[in-house]
């Protein structure tokens, strides 16, 4: 019988207390002992060797306010050296290959750029989808469900500024102004529903979800987007299709270290 390979390599013990790792950076504080194993699944007596030489490497550290356990100072050269070698698209190129492969759905990763949402990865859908969107192609901030997204994710100043255009330090008036409605419109639907939407519009007969997914810093790194004809892709909030959308933005925020 052919053996798992990966199986065979694999360290239990390493698995073992690398969630004692993963537990102290799930944690917003210190913990005692008693506390970080119970969230690691482990007792007390088993996972106290494993912080004794992680103590020794330097990736956990026991204070001195009554002994609770801290991520220490090799953990942060390595959360670190991971930031630095991060790259968003990298990091979102899987999940929205396999977003496009289990839908059929044409599916785009956009940018902020200069001028706004700018598409920078466009996957074609199973089916023929006769759009105008390119790489390059800079969307609506209103209109479209990619500027939405961006819309209910960026400070008001950074939409102003796309808003006003290459000459917007000329205009004379707020470039939002009037529109702060709409503005908490899409807000309060994207925190309610996790997507952005545009359904029938801009393009007559196709529908539009797309979410943001987040960096560590909170920022917005890019946006998803999955588009089709309205008889491939309902408009209903909590489709398959809108579904698929929050699932792969929650995927690409756990992957560049965001919440």
């Amino acid at each position: 019988m052919p053996h798992d390979d990966k199986a065979q390599r694999a360290i239990q013990s390493i698995e073992v207390g690398g969630r004692l790792l993963l537990a102290l950076a799930d944690s917003a504080e210190p913990l005692q002992l008693k506390d970080l194993a119970a969230r690691a699944g482990l007792s007390a007596s088993r996972a106290h060797p494993y912080l004794v030489s992680y103590g020794r490497l330097g990736l956990v550290e026991q204070l001195a306010d009554g002994g609770r356990y801290a991520l220490g100072p090799a953990a942060l050269r390595i959360g670190l050296t991971c930031l630095h070698q991060l790259d968003p698209m990298r990091a979102a190129e899987p999940v929205v290959a396999e977003l496009a492969a289990s839908t059929g759905h044409a599916v785009a990763l956009a940018v902020w750029g200069n001028f706004g949402p700018t598409v920078v990865r466009l996957i074609e859908a199973r089916q023929p989808l006769h759009v105008a969107l390119r790489v390059g192609s800079v969307m609506s901030i209103f209109d479209t469900a990619t500027g939405r997204a961006f819309a209910a994710a960026l400070p008001r100043e950074r939409l102003a500024h796309a808003v006003a255009g290459p000459f917007g330090e000329l205009a004379p008036r707020d470039p939002l102004a009037g529109r702060d409605d709409e503005l908490a419109r899409i807000c309060a639907e994207v925190a309610q529903h996790g997507v952005a939407r545009a359904a029938g519009s801009p393009i007559p007969g196709v529908n539009a979800f797309s979410a943001a997914a987040f960096d560590h810093e909170g920022a917005p790194a890019l946006v998803v987007v999955a588009l089709d004809h309205a008889a491939r892709l309902a408009a209903d909030w909590d489709g398959p299709g809108a579904r698929a959308v929050r699932d792969a933005a929650r995927r690409i925020t756990a992957r560049l270290g965001g919440r």
